[in-house]
């Protein structure tokens, strides 16, 4: 039968441990004629819900776990659990599988957790032409049978609960054993820490007392150290009072440079503007030679123009004395023109005039200085009729001189 096949969930639950109330067998015959199928019907309570792994076997009375089953069918699961009809339930054994001996046996509902959830009363398989005789004649013994199953199903539910006790008795005893050996092992161990705590308390009494001449020692290092500490403050403190009064000297050496660089800065400033005032002078001075010269060759010219010998000249100072009221000083070379027309021309003798007039110069930073110091270049002047010209109109100047003498 493949309803067989599978092994059905079983457990090791002792009976005290079963719920036969919540399944109830119903019209289970006193005995089934061997060579038949037998039916089974049950109810399920409403305190129970059947799943999908339940299954009913067949026990030999005298049974005490689940796996002790003869054989078994898997139980159907009903379509509506509340109601009355879907918990009217049965199940079929065929006869190939059911028991060929005469033993007492009975239906049990054993859950997919392996929990009976209840059990039928005890039936026989037996001949058909022997059930009656054994209905009439074995009544009493029947009676006696169950008496007799009920003196035993107590007596192994009270070995039941002494091997329970037993094993109970034995975990304890394996627990204390496992317990000792634990303790034994502790105990050791704490033994092997005494003894060693014991030479390191020998070492620390003896790091001790080597500690203890050390710090002797130090002591007597600390006395040397604080008297050196004391002489190297007091060298300390000198040396602070030398440094501030190295630094106030520094500060007044500083304020010092410092005066002595504005000063140096002054100075160069000034030398610098004198330079550039030399400079200017120079120039002026290079400036006045040069019209000098040029004064000196137009004058040698205009003479040997007029057949007058330079050299032959007597140089005339020019002085303030000479210079009255509507005259002129003399010339300092003379009057080149002194020896012609002089009846014509009676002004001839009057001096040749010079005045000054500020120069123009290249760089006007040079402006301020020249003002100062009041530098003044020679202008023309006719040796006739006195008219000045600039000294940039030197080429008029000599036409007019020339006309003069024309």
């Amino acid at each position: 039968m493949e309803d067989t096949l599978e092994d059905p969930p079983t457990s090791a639950v002792l009976l005290d441990h079963c719920h036969f109330s919540q399944v109830i067998f119903n019209n289970v015959e006193k005995f089934y004629v061997p060579g038949g199928d037998v039916t089974c019907y049950y109810t399920l309570t409403d305190h129970f819900i059947p799943r999908r792994k339940d299954w009913i076997g067949i026990f030999r009375v005298g049974w005490k776990t689940t796996r002790e089953y003869y054989t078994f069918m898997w139980v159907a699961l009903p379509t509506d659990v509340k109601s009355e009809l879907t918990k009217q339930q049965e199940v079929q054994f065929k006869a190939y599988y059911l028991p060929k001996d005469d033993e007492y046996y009975q239906f049990c509902y054993v859950d997919q957790d392996g929990v009976v959830r209840g059990a039928s009363i005890p039936f026989q398989f037996c001949p058909e032409n022997e059930e009656d005789i054994l209905v009439v004649t074995t009544q009493e013994e029947l009676e006696t049978l169950k008496s007799i199953n009920k003196k035993l199903e107590q007596k192994v539910k009270e070995q039941d609960s002494r091997e329970a006790e037993l094993l109970q008795l034995k975990e304890q005893n394996q627990k204390i054993s496992s317990e000792n050996k634990k303790m034994k092992v502790r105990v050791d161990q704490l033994q092997a820490q005494l003894s060693t705590q014991e030479k390191e308390m020998e070492k620390l009494v003896q790091g001790n007392q080597d500690k203890t001449e050390q710090l002797e020692h130090l002591k007597k290092e600390y006395g040397k150290l604080f008297l050196s500490l004391t002489e190297q403050w007091e060298c300390q403190k000198t040396l602070k009072q030398t440094v501030e009064e190295l630094k106030q000297k520094e500060a007044t050496a500083t304020k010092k440079q410092q005066e002595l660089t504005d000063q140096n800065f002054d100075l160069s400033k000034r030398l610098s503007e004198n330079k550039i005032i030399c400079d200017v002078l120079q120039k002026e001075k290079q400036n006045l030679e040069g019209e000098n010269d040029i004064l000196k060759r137009e004058n040698s010219r205009m003479m040997s123009y007029m057949g007058l010998d330079f050299d032959s000249l007597p140089y005339q100072v020019p002085t303030s004395e000479q210079g009255g009221a509507g005259q002129s000083p003399g010339l300092v070379y003379g009057n080149p023109y002194s020896g012609i027309q002089e009846s014509s021309a009676p002004s001839l003798l009057s001096n040749r005039k010079w005045r000054t007039c500020p120069s123009d110069y290249a760089d006007d930073i040079f402006d301020h200085t020249m003002e100062e110091l009041h530098i003044q270049t020679p202008s023309l002047n006719c040796p006739i009729c006195g008219k000045s010209f600039s000294a940039k109109e030197k080429q008029i100047f000599e036409d007019h001189v020339f006309c003069h003498s024309l």
